[in-house]
């Protein structure tokens, strides 16, 4: 199944109604990268071939952390298991007070769901129902945009700026009439890049008065004090802005499926009037991450790892002549010079998993943060395939 066949499955499965129009897609030549939307400069090679998980040494293609879910978080879970006859509905309470106590907002300003990206695509489901325009740079994470244009909408892409940044005032310019959502991921995938905190601030209070604004934090906890650069502030001051978090990267919780969104209540209101929330969610996720929310100590474990593989991965890479954008994520991303489908299937013939998107025309590798073994088998692989 193609990428824009999962879409139309994955929108019916959603508990929409009306089967997604096809997306038009670009013609391309046999081993060119499948783009993500006509008017995007960012493609992305799939495997065509068999991919042997067995045979994976360096699973490093997902963004995932391999240091999770904390020891506590796994007792969590498995004694939640055996009240798996039973729905959630009161842990899913208790979860939701926890994170509206650390956002410091009230309960009703948070919804929860498995994963961000299920509320990305809720989020596009519900704005995007009678058409209209999304903004956001190009390159970025393209699941909520992919949705609202199989809903019917279109995107306004703003390119990134020169050091990688999310273009404001382009964005800002955007805007018109028939804009339904602006979306900011930062830090942004897969470029792993940064946008400054005072201007996004800056940018959201003012462009909300406008339009609501979706800002995507996956990997804000990454970062060092990371809640000084979040934007929930504004969400506590009435600003129609929508901040999305996850369980899935630094917490460990990827399989686990698990997120959430804080908005203001009318904004909350508004999508869940029309999908489910809580009834997504299984006992065992809300329990482990209830106990996830008090590792603070495991998670600071885990950012430091990150740092420490990050900053080794990169000299590596750079010492052998290659520029890699600054990443302020679990992932970095590089230009490489040899064909992006040929890298690819050497990288996991050699049992190493990677992505390998095509941005404006370069083939470019993007390689998840593992354990220090894994990112010292990427280099040596690397070097291997490169060579």
């Amino acid at each position: 199944m193609n990428r824009r066949d999962w879409m139309k499955t994955s929108l019916l499965s959603a508990g929409t109604l009306i089967a997604a129009p096809s997306i038009a897609m670009p013609k391309r030549a046999a081993n060119a990268a499948f783009y993500y939307s006509p008017e995007s400069i960012l493609g992305e090679y799939l495997p065509d071939f068999p991919i042997a998980e067995p045979k994976m040494v360096a699973r490093l293609n997902a963004n995932e952390n391999p240091y999770g879910p904390a020891p506590q978080v796994v007792k969590a879970i498995a004694e939640a298991a055996s009240t798996g006859n039973r729905y959630g509905h009161g842990d899913a309470a208790t979860l939701i007070a926890m994170i509206a106590e650390k956002e410091g907002v009230t309960p009703d300003h948070i919804m929860l769901g498995p994963g961000s990206t299920d509320l990305l695509e809720k989020v596009a489901i519900t704005r995007f129902k009678n058409g209209g325009n999304i903004i956001a740079a190009d390159p970025s994470y393209m699941s909520l945009i992919n949705t609202a244009e199989a809903m019917g909408g279109t995107w306004k892409p703003v390119p990134l700026t020169a050091d990688y940044a999310h273009d404001l005032d382009g964005m800002e310019k955007a805007i018109d009439s028939d804009t339904k959502l602006v979306y900011v991921c930062n830090p942004n995938n897969p470029t792993g890049s940064i946008t400054n905190t005072a201007d996004l601030k800056k940018f959201c209070a003012t462009a909300s008065e406008k339009t609501p604004i979706f800002v995507d934090e996956a990997y804000l906890e990454f970062l060092d004090n990371p809640m000084s650069q979040s934007m929930v502030g504004l969400v506590a001051e009435g600003k129609d802005v929508i901040v999305a978090r996850t369980f899935s990267k630094i917490h460990g919780m990827a399989g686990l499926r698990i997120g959430y969104i804080v908005a203001t209540p009318e904004r909350i209101e508004s999508i869940t009037s029309m999908v489910r929330s809580t009834m997504g969610l299984c006992v065992t996720s809300l329990k482990g991450a209830i106990a996830s929310m008090k590792q603070d100590s495991f998670m600071a474990e885990c950012r430091g790892y990150n740092s420490e593989c990050r900053k080794f991965t990169h000299d590596a890479i750079t010492s052998l002549g290659y520029d890699i954008i600054p990443s302020y994520t679990s992932f970095m991303i590089f230009p490489i010079s040899m064909n992006g489908k040929q890298f690819m299937k050497s990288m996991y013939d050699s049992g190493v998993g990677i992505r390998v998107f095509n941005i404006q025309d370069k083939d470019w590798c993007r390689v998840s943060m593992g354990t220090k073994t894994e990112m010292e088998i990427f280099v040596e692989t690397f070097k291997k395939v490169t060579a």
